[in-house]
């Protein structure tokens, strides 16, 4: 990190940040006061109380310095100039040669291009009389540094290292809530979780699962809908750990028999994020997810951009243009019916509608629409609160999911007495959803009256663009499956590379089966028909089922054949 006190005649470092709106008042007064009691810089501790990313200080850093930046993707692949530092040196001084250049200027990346004595040694124990010097993140830099000429102690060891060496550890079943309380404000925990916290992040997680087992603690990231192990702290540190993020999600950390939610809000690489914290007991502790919510991920919100064929999209815009009636939504958890929902009400919030939505939870804050967050321990359920949102003259609803018979007969009464209704059901496909509400108990002619379509979806992986080659698959196994084959189809898929984390597949989709109520539907809805006979008639009606639509997408070379029969296998 910078000596900052060198830089007399300019505004401290904290104030600039403060000023640009990077950290809040309430950040730098906490940084400074826990500089008071220790001899840290306070750029490393706006990092350790979670006001900033490291990557996203040593770029401010960098800027506010005047002395070129160097991110960690730019650092040298291979070792450079080897023996010639002991690692030793190196790991003190937290610098790592990057290039020898042909005028033998030595070009270095190093955390503190201000330690002009280390510059000074180097001068007067080398030939290299001539250094360029870039400003970079402490940790790429020491990570580096193990990796070519250490023992590959990575930052999180060296986090647990600090952890281990400076604070009196507790049991697995300490009582003490003083102590966990202690414990969970040391610095080296709090960077430890934050650490935790930014991969995550920047790994494009969705969730992070934290679960105690008996022999370890073991970390999993989701990524793109699939759950990956990650590098794990050790199992003693289970209390601190767990501890810390209670008290960053303001819950009990001492009641541990009773599951608890919360929610904390940080501020990663310069994004606001919310976490939605869910805690529960098992036989060897507490195991914790966290649903990272990215407030300023407002593209999520563009239809356009979900995954919808030009046909079906423009279907879809004429329902949700409706005056009134029921827009069902249906798939598993996770297929991204909400941000399916979102989008829909983005697209038609005017100034001449009142939106109001009830959640369970509210997940994105959405400007111009009223928001309502379910609380059932106060009586605040859905078919309360949408008995309640009636009465106050909206044009169109959204509940956030029919789970019972109040709840859908209350909402067919809103859709027939002239509002439009929009909510999501938990079904497998799009002519389940009338089955499943016909078995709720909700009259057969009501629903037929009431809904205007269904829509099914699934979320995708698509193929990562920077390893996407060309795939071979036998015709046999293509025409077993039912994947329409012709001269001019090319399959792909993604190799595995540094930009994807060698999956394969950066980002997802949604393949979508839209079902709408035309007369035979309505007629077979009214004759108590079951669910293959519905898809029968809507198929024949025109209706691309979930997976023709995935193979269209196969066709497209968005993603690959195997994909889409891992998210349609249920069909």
């Amino acid at each position: 990190m910078i000596e900052l006190s060198q830089l007399k005649d300019q505004k401290p470092f904290g104030q600039d940040l403060l000023e640009k709106g990077v950290i809040s008042q309430e950040e730098l007064a906490t940084a400074l006061s826990l500089q008071n009691q220790s001899a840290d810089r306070i750029g490393k501790l706006f990092v350790d109380i979670g006001a900033i990313s490291e990557a996203d200080l040593t770029a401010h850093l960098s800027e506010y310095l005047g002395i070129p930046y160097m991110a960690a993707e730019e650092l040298p692949e291979v070792p450079v100039l080897e023996g010639t530092f002991s690692v030793q040196f190196m790991r003190e001084c937290k610098f790592i040669p990057v290039s020898l250049e042909e005028d033998k200027r030595l070009v270095l990346a190093m955390a503190n291009p201000q330690d002009y004595s280390t510059l000074d040694t180097i001068r007067i124990y080398t030939d290299y009389q001539d250094l360029q010097v870039f400003l970079a993140p402490e940790n790429a830099v020491l990570d580096l540094i193990e990796k070519f000429y250490g023992t590959q102690t990575s930052t999180l060891d060296r986090i647990v290292e600090d952890i281990e060496g400076g604070i009196d550890m507790v049991s697995e079943e300490m009582e003490d809530v003083e102590h966990l309380k202690d414990l969970a404000s040391e610095a080296p925990v709090i960077r430890l979780v934050n650490l935790i916290m930014s991969r995550a992040i920047e790994s494009r997680a969705s969730d992070i699962h934290i679960e105690p087992f008996e022999r370890d603690l073991k970390v999993r990231f989701r990524i793109d809908g699939v759950l990956y192990d990650e590098e794990s702290p050790p199992k003693k540190l289970k209390a601190a750990i767990i501890s810390r993020i209670k008290i960053m999600a303001r819950l009990n950390i001492a009641e541990r028999r009773l599951p608890q939610d919360g929610r904390i809000k940080i501020k990663v690489l310069g994004r606001d994020i919310d976490l939605r914290v869910s805690t529960l007991p098992t036989m060897y502790g507490e195991s914790v997810v966290m649903r990272i919510l990215d407030k300023s991920n407002t593209q999520i919100y563009d239809l356009e951009k979900l995954g919808f064929s030009s046909r079906m999209h423009e279907q879809f815009q004429k329902l949700i243009s409706r005056p009134h009636g029921i827009i069902l939504v249906t798939g598993p958890t996770g297929s991204g019916k909400t941000t399916t929902l979102y989008a829909a009400l983005t697209q038609i919030n005017q100034p001449d509608k009142k939106i109001i939505t009830i959640e369970d939870p509210v997940e994105y804050q959405i400007n111009g629409i009223n928001q309502i967050h379910v609380s059932p321990k106060i009586g605040l359920t859905f078919a309360a609160g949408l008995r309640s949102i009636v009465r106050q003259d909206p044009d169109v609803i959204m509940v956030g999911e029919m789970r019972d018979l109040e709840t859908a007969e209350i909402g067919i009464r809103a859709a027939l007495t002239g509002h439009v209704v929009f909510s999501t059901l938990h079904t497998n496909d799009a002519p389940s959803a009338i089955a499943r509400l016909v078995d709720m108990g909700a009259e057969d002619y009501l629903l037929a009256s009431s809904i205007l379509g269904v829509l099914a979806q699934r979320l995708i992986r698509v193929i990562c663009s920077h390893c996407k080659e060309e795939q071979q698959m036998e015709k046999g196994v293509l025409e077993e499956i039912g994947f329409p084959l012709d001269a001019k189809t090319r399959l792909f898929q993604g190799k595995g590379c540094k930009e994807c984390g060698q999956t394969g597949f950066q980002g997802r989709v949604a393949i979508f089966e839209l079902m709408l109520m035309d007369e035979e539907i309505r007629r077979l809805t009214v004759a108590n028909a079951d669910a293959l006979e519905l898809t029968k008639a809507a198929i024949k009606g025109g209706m691309i089922t979930l997976r023709n639509d995935g193979f269209e997408k196969v066709k497209a070379g968005i993603t690959t054949i195997s994909e889409v029969l891992r998210v349609t296998q249920d069909l």
